[in-house]
Order: C-alpha cells, then structure tokens, then sequence
C-alpha cells in the first residue's frame, strides 16, 4: 500500500502526459483541465489503496479513462467541440520521422503523408468510433502496451488487439479518402 504523504511526489510528474491524455479525449483543453483534476482528486483519495511497485501511470492512466467514460455517459446530450491539441505528438509524425532518413528516396506512404495537412489528421483521428479512438490514442500516442491498455480500458487483451488493428485500419481509409480528395493517390487503390 501507498503512503498518501508522498502521491504528490509519485503522481504529479505524470501530470503533464495525463492532461495531453485527457485533451485528446475531450477535443477541449478546459474539459481536460477538468478531467485531470477530477481524476488526481479520485487517485489522491484512493492512493493508500495503489500497490507500490505497480504501475503508477496505468493506474492514473485507468482512472482518467473511467472518469472520462463515465462523463461522457452523463454528459451524451452536450455537443461535442473538436480540438486534438499540437500534432507534433501525432504517432503518425513520429512514425514518418523514425522511418524516413535523408538518404531515403521517398516512398509512396512518405509522399502520401506530405500532401496531407494538420486538419486532415485531426478529422480522421476524430472520425473513429470511441471505442477504437481510445485504444488508438492510449497505443500509438501514449506507448502503452497491450496488457496496459487492457488495464486501463477493463477490457481483455485480445479486445484491444482487435479494437488497435481494426481502429488503425479505419484511420488508414479516412486518411485515404483524404489523400485521394487531393489527388494524391488514385481511387482504385483504396485499402479496405
């Protein structure tokens, strides 16, 4: 068991990663505000119960996720507002930055990607179903592995493996679609 005299110092160095978290899944930067008060409040008052030696951001990381989920139940009826924060963050970016070097003559992907834009990327991440968003965002942009995930969502592992691969596969259509309402890519070609 955790001693509360010390959550401060465990927990809010983590504070940072969990309100990048929380704006990405609220789209809104003072709902997240929110979220991560609500959910270091909650962790504050079940700290004695946390096992040290565990986890401490999967068990901060599970708490935002069920605050967030339950206030999304409670608050379905209030229009939702869009905003996935700086895209530096993006794993697609980060993915493009470890794959591509100097030497590298361009693959069709990195060209597909350059023609894309900011605004592109957010639509299709938002575009996906909740559920797949969330595994998406806490695998891709949060690195969390899959028995982590499973974890945090209370779900099993094999839903989070199907729930990544079939979210990632619709991220790959929505940022097709796109490319091909550029020009970049030719219609015939779409992945399913």
């Amino acid at each position: 068991m955790a001693d509360q005299a010390n959550f401060e110092r465990d927990a809010m160095p983590l504070a940072p990663q969990l309100y990048g978290a929380a704006v990405r899944l609220t789209r809104n930067p003072a709902d997240a505000e929110d979220l991560v008060q609500e959910t270091f409040l909650k962790a504050y008052r079940a700290y004695a119960t946390f096992e040290e030696g565990t986890n401490l951001k999967a068990w901060l990381y599970r708490i935002l996720t069920n605050t967030f989920i339950n206030n999304y139940r409670r608050d379905t009826r209030r229009p939702q507002e869009t905003d996935l924060g700086e895209l530096e963050d993006l794993y697609l970016f980060r993915r493009l930055a470890r794959e591509t070097s100097p030497t590298s003559s361009g693959s069709a992907e990195d060209q597909l990607l350059e023609g894309l834009v900011e605004e592109d990327i957010k639509q299709a991440i938002e575009s996906l179903p909740e559920n797949f968003r969330m595994v998406v965002l806490l695998a891709d942009l949060e690195g969390f592995s899959y028995k982590e995930i499973a974890d945090i969502l209370d779900i099993p592992i094999g839903t989070v493996m199907s729930r990544l691969h079939r979210g990632r596969k619709a991220l790959q259509v929505a940022l097709w679609d796109f490319a091909t309402k550029r020009g970049l890519v030719g219609e015939g070609d779409r992945p399913r």
